[in-house]
């Protein structure tokens, strides 16, 4: 772990597939956009030998954000696989966005990873949305480590970023986080910075030098040895009380000195288990340089300290129709296990899915089941289905190099999966397996969307088909009540790939339309109304008249039609007639053209003819008369009322609570969710609340969560339902 007697001084870093689950690493690499999350992936391959150069692939692309979207936007936007063998492991590196946006491309990631690396910027800090990725994984017990960058920075200090580590990460032991290496700075500027050519190790108190562009190992002068006594001694007690011998402890304090080799081993233990978190620095390569600083001692912590495959706890499986079935973990002759990660699709090959292996062997051209269950809420709908694969690869970039078989534990790309999506089950044939999908966050921004060409029309279905299949963090609907196409997703970065996705993928163009919500219409009391239908211009004629009243219903109660005619006024079988024509005359609505509901309308007297009366005479007739009874009564305007929970750091929640009630919403309540977090409970209007998934991660600078539910439809404020009426007038 870079403090090894023989360090590994590098090795060919071309990926091929793994020969055992033990000899496989599985890290995910986490932290907010810009913090350099794929500038050490690339520095990693370099390292490794995976690249010529840095970040360069032999057809000079890079191993990392090689999509077009991510060159135009400058920065990740999806999960992005960079396998690399080192020291006779294969480590598959998985580099996720740091934009919020893309959080489900960093689930996916986590859901494929045996440990985490969480990168920080020295110049930035740590940001809430980091914190939370932090205790999400906490909570799964998945191993983590930290990676301080930029320490070029000017203003860089790693002493202090360590210590904002360990208040940020550390809260229930803050001797859990702590340094293996200590920087070691070269000759200071003009601008009074000296820049970090090394590190220094705190357990092997050796030297390893980058300033030549490759790792140089030396022992320290004597000078400096005092200044590692302290850092190196809260290390050591660091390792000490996570060890697994209680005696070690004692024997410490008592004054004996505890060999390198079991600090290393105990450290190495502690880290797979999930209770330390070594802080470690890393820097890009320079030019020509074959090695960035800090990038052996990383390599050597993935494979030496964290977990492999071996050491995950066995999925949760069971059979499609339910039932639990055992499976041993991560066995390549097990039963096969198998996970979609990620959909993406190919110009050229088609669709490719990237699948974590979980047990078992998966092998080209094998017929597979594919079930994909539980993201109905999606637009996924369940299936099971039978599906041929066809090859299996592992990524590099833009290139793609073939792969025989892939061993529980690794990570492959299978090529024309057509039916199945993120969050599928891969399992034998004859023997159908399902794993739940792990969880998504819930897509909270709406984007209505048209054809913009009748051409595009036609092509709209299937683009939008694909985008969910890829991606299902974001929901498609197909609103009922607007008639509007609505993409929800996660933010507006999140709508703005989508829109270059089924513009440049999939040959689309779309146009953005404003997002309608279902208002609905309603009598704020009594109303009577007739109707009166009577032609006679030669031959047949039509002829209806009904007398109806008109009364509000509690919300919720829909459209009752009471029928109070006697006498025969209105023939028995004309009156289905009537309730037919004021059923659809209450669908298009009465004054503003939102349906009607929450009322009784009754049927009080009428009047017929032998011969010209008919059962579309009466429908008429039954439309006019609720027309005739809006016409004379006050109408209400209903908006949909959404139920909001708002879960915010206690340092937010009064800016919250007062953008809440700007929105015209009420909160009814609040309660402490711990770790200085505070439940807001609100209902607010919908129509308020559109553009709240943008607008409150500005306000909480993105440490904020919240979901909404509708609750009910309640009347508009009438100042606000005239501007509205007023708008829609306009528009048309």
């Amino acid at each position: 772990m870079g403090d090894k007697a023989n360090a590994h001084p590098g090795a060919a870093g071309r990926a091929t597939a793994a020969d055992h689950p033990a000899s496989v690493r599985n890290v995910v690499l986490v932290g907010h956009s810009g913090s350099g999350k794929t500038t050490l992936v690339e520095a990693l391959a370099l390292t490794a030998g995976a690249v010529n150069r840095a970040g360069r692939v032999e057809d000079g692309g890079t191993v990392s954000d090689y999509d077009d979207i991510e060159h135009r936007q400058k920065r990740s936007v999806q999960l992005s696989l960079v396998p690399v063998d080192w020291d006779g492991y294969k480590i598959n590196i998985l580099d996720t966005p740091g934009y919020a946006d893309f959080v489900g491309e960093l689930r996916a990631g986590l859901r494929a990873a045996d440990a985490a690396l969480f990168v920080v910027s020295a110049s930035d800090g740590v940001d809430g949305s980091t914190r939370m990725v932090w205790e999400e994984c906490a909570a799964v017990g998945m191993p983590r480590a930290i990676v301080v960058t930029h320490l070029e920075a000017t203003r860089a200090d790693f002493d202090e970023m360590t210590r904002t580590c360990a208040e940020a990460f550390g809260a229930d032991d803050p001797d859990a986080v702590l340094p293996l290496y200590l920087p070691l700075h070269g000759e200071q500027g003009p601008d009074g910075h000296a820049p970090v050519t090394g590190l220094t190790g705190l357990l092997s108190q050796r030297l390893f030098d980058y300033s030549t562009g490759e790792r140089k190992e030396s022992e320290p002068g004597p000078d400096q040895l005092p200044l590692l006594a302290q850092a190196r001694n809260r290390l050591i007690e660091g390792i000490i009380a996570e060890s697994e011998d209680e005696t070690l402890m004692d024997r410490y304090l008592g004054g004996e000195e505890i060999d390198v080799k079991t600090l290393v081993q105990d450290l190495e233990r502690a880290v797979a288990r999930g209770t330390f978190f070594p802080v470690l620095a890393a820097a890009p390569a320079a030019e020509g340089a074959r090695q960035g600083l800090g990038t052996v001692e990383l390599l050597e912590l993935i494979t030496g300290g964290f977990p492999t495959p071996l050491e995950r706890a066995a999925p949760k499986v069971t059979t499609p129709d339910g039932t639990a079935r055992e499976v041993t973990a991560c066995d390549p002759g097990g039963p096969l296990v198998a996970e979609v990660v990620k959909t993406a699709s190919d110009p050229y090959v088609g669709r490719v899915s990237l699948v974590r292996v979980f047990s078992g062997t998966l092998r080209a051209d094998d017929t597979v089941h594919v079930s994909g269950h539980g993201l109905a809420d999606r637009g996924h709908e369940d299936h099971d289905v039978d599906e041929r694969i066809g090859a299996l690869s592992t990524p590099f970039g833009k290139q793609q190099r073939s792969l025989t078989h892939c061993i529980a534990g690794d990570l492959a790309c299978v090529a024309k999966l057509n039916r199945a999506e993120t969050g599928d089950t891969l399992s034998a044939k004859d023997d159908p397996l399902l794993m739940a999908p792990w969880e998504m966050p819930d897509p909270l921004l709406p984007l209505a969307i048209q054809a913009h060409s009748k051409a595009d029309e036609d092509k709209l279905s299937q683009g939008l088909g694909r985008l969910v299949a890829e991606d299902p963090t974001m929901r498609l609907e197909q609103n009922q009540h607007t008639h509007q196409v609505v993409l929800w997703c996660l933010g507006e970065a999140h709508a703005d790939v989508a829109l270059e996705r089924l513009r440049n993928r999939y040959g689309v163009q779309v146009d953005v339309i404003p997002h309608k919500v279902a208002l609905r219409e309603t009598f704020a009391g009594r109303a009577a109304g007739r109707g009166r239908h009577v032609k006679q211009s030669g031959g047949h004629g039509q002829y209806a008249i009904c007398e109806i009243e008109v009364e509000p219903l509690p919300g919720g109660a829909g459209i009752e039609f009471v029928d109070k005619v006697v006498g025969g006024a209105v023939p028995r079988q004309f009156i289905p007639s009537v309730e037919k024509g004021v059923r659809a005359q209450a669908a298009r609505g009465v004054a503003a053209g939102y349906p009607l509901i929450d009322v009784r309308v009754t049927l009080l007297d009428g009047k017929a003819h032998s011969v010209d009366s008919s059962d579309a005479a009466f429908q008429t007739a039954g439309a006019l008369a609720l027309r005739e009874a809006a016409a004379d009564a006050r109408i209400h305007l209903l908006e949909p009322v959404a139920e909001v929970t708002v879960l915010v750091g206690d340092d937010y929640v009064g800016t919250v609570m007062s953008d809440l009630s700007g929105r015209r919403g009420r909160v009814v309540g609040t309660e402490q969710a711990g770790g200085g977090r505070t439940l807001v409970r609100a209902e607010v209007p919908e129509i308020e609340i559109g553009r709240y998934a943008v607008d409150l991660r500005s306000l909480s600078h993105g440490t904020a969560r919240f979901s909404r539910a509708y609750a009910r439809h309640e009347p508009m404020p009438p100042q606000v339902a005239e501007r509205l009426r007023e708008q829609t007038r306009q528009a048309s």
